[in-house]
């Protein structure tokens, strides 16, 4: 795609505003999902974007980067890539029709364009399931890496059917300068678990059974993946499985299920989170084994609808060490109320009012309730009601099919058909009542909201509300009944059409990128 190809409005001026913003602010850069493995969706390095020029006579749609599917995992943004041997704001975007594209952040020109379905292969279909359609190819939000290789990597998953009928998913790592396959990729993805489930005393990875929407993870060394099913149906199991980031070998698998059947892991798209030593996830609805042994685990390791704490320990074997379930976990999977729509997200460490430090993690799903646990002691499952740090029940009153941002004390999440309602932590404690949301319902899914600042000034949360066309809101984070910004408030000169499912807008330099059912729109300032 040439810069011609691009939407361009108001051409002549367009190029102006580049210039003007390519000369020394390109910064920062967003190499995962919601920004960092904590996954706060936090940007603290914006200096262009103010609650003063984010109004609808300064600001709105610049250009639309097409592209040749849906753009369901979040765009990335290199601030600074080798693109022909010059230093270039680097936009990356993947797509259900399993292709990647690398955009310059700030002109919309074509850098590069790949292909990753090999000889004879198409996209997979739906499997009869409206959740990921009319194709599915890649839909995870990507990771990149800018040490690897010699230019940096973007490691992606990818899912197609062969002529036979038979699918794939496979690991791919990309040169981010040229698309170029790196580390002798692409890497099939195949597993095997011990279980008692099956008559050969092991549970395999069907590749046509499973997607992966999860957003990838880096941690220690590796590329982590994990993987739900399709519409809950057929036989199916919680998978995560590593990579070596060098290598694309495969490092690590576990199966939080492997004596019983379904708990996917799908989190509407959110990335594994982790703090340098550990991974955190929720768990979507399947067999949790009530029989507890010993040890505070399930006595044949079946983890489902549970928030989980995983790690690799000098073994190199990944492991669940630490859980929560609720004492009503089975009932919660049997009725389809499961915490797996929801992300989880690692706080900062947090002091109550006698300086004593906690390290804790959120997470909530469709029951509706808010789980703040401890990370060093997570409470583990009591048939009869037992320890977790603290609940807030019915604090989203639809249940979560997206993850919160955290900023400056606060969490914000926006649940099922329900508004963006902001909780304040006072005392390392969430205060039970929300202190404000936005005056929009944001209808299903939800929102995942992220934030910009610069520091913990300019401070803004943005989000987008489904619907065709879908409109990017920007509100004020410390009293969300004040927006500043939507997409509607110049007619329809901002309209962008449908945004991508489980939408996380990206914001850097000046720019917000969205993503969306033909590619990605573009935000930023009409007069720099």
């Amino acid at each position: 795609m040439t810069t011609g190809n691009r939407l361009l409005l108001a051409t002549a001026f367009m190029f102006t505003l580049y210039a003007t913003h390519s000369a020394g602010a390109q910064s920062v850069s967003v190499l995962t999902w919601h920004n960092d493995n904590s996954r706060d969706g936090l940007n603290a390095n914006e200096t262009i974007l103010k609650p003063s020029n984010v109004v609808s006579s300064s600001f709105g749609l610049l250009a639309f980067d097409s592209t040749d599917g849906k753009v369901d995992g979040q765009p990335l943004v290199v601030a600074n890539a080798n693109i022909g041997g010059n230093q270039v704001p680097a936009l990356y975007v993947v797509t259900e029709h399993d292709s990647v594209y690398a955009f310059n952040a700030v002109t919309g020109a074509s850098l590069w364009h790949v292909s990753l379905l090999l000889s004879g292969e198409t996209t997979s279909d739906n499997h009869n399931c409206t959740q990921i359609t009319p194709e599915i190819g890649i839909t995870a939000t990507p990771v990149i890496d800018q040490s690897m290789g010699p230019n940096g990597a973007i490691y992606v998953v990818n899912m197609s059917e062969d002529s036979s009928g038979q699918y794939h998913q496979r690991l791919n790592a990309l040169d981010l300068t040229t698309g170029a396959q790196l580390f002798g990729g692409p890497t099939t993805i195949q597993a095997t678990y011990p279980s008692t489930a099956e008559g050969n005393n092991t549970v395999t990875f069907d590749p046509g059974q499973y997607a992966e929407r999860v957003g990838l993870l880096e941690f220690d060394g590796g590329i982590y993946t994990a993987w739900t099913s399709h519409c809950d149906s057929g036989s199916y199991t919680g998978w995560i499985i590593g990579y070596s980031a060098s290598t694309l070998q495969k490092t690590s698998v576990l199966n939080v299920t492997p004596n019983g059947s379904e708990g996917a892991i799908w989190m509407s798209g959110a990335g594994l989170a982790a703090t340098p030593t550990r991974i955190f996830l929720l768990d979507g609805n399947g067999t949790f084994d009530t029989d507890i042994d010993s040890e505070g685990l399930p006595s044949h390791r079946d983890f489902g609808n549970a928030f989980l704490q995983l790690d690799i320990g000098s073994t190199g074997r990944l492991q669940v060490v630490d859980y929560y379930a609720t004492d009503t976990t089975v009932q919660q999977s049997n009725s389809d109320t499961d915490l797996g729509s929801g992300g989880a997200l690692i706080l900062p460490t947090l002091k109550n009012s006698s300086g004593l430090e906690y390290n804790l993690a959120v997470g909530a799903g469709k029951d509706g309730n808010i789980y703040l646990v401890n990370r060093n002691n997570m409470g583990r499952y009591h048939p009869n009601g037992g320890y977790i740090y603290q609940v807030l029940t019915d604090a989203l009153p639809h249940g979560a099919w997206s993850s919160p941002a955290y900023f400056n004390g606060s969490l914000y999440y926006g649940g099922k058909d329900d508004y963006i309602r902001q909780f304040s932590i006072v005392d390392a404690q969430l205060v039970p009542t929300s202190p404000g949301h936005t005056a929009t319902n944001f209808g299903y899914p939800g929102a995942t909201p992220s934030i910009s600042a610069n520091g913990t000034s300019d401070h803004i949360l943005w989000a987008v509300s489904p619907g065709t066309p879908s409109v990017l809101r920007a509100y004020n984070t410390a009293d969300l009944t004040n927006e500043y910004y939507d997409s509607n408030q110049a007619g329809t000169r901002d309209n962008f059409g449908p945004a991508a499912h489980f939408v996380t807008p990206t914001i850097a330099n000046g720019y917000v990128y969205v993503g969306t059912t033909t590619g990605v729109a573009v935000f930023g300032l009409l007069n720099p």
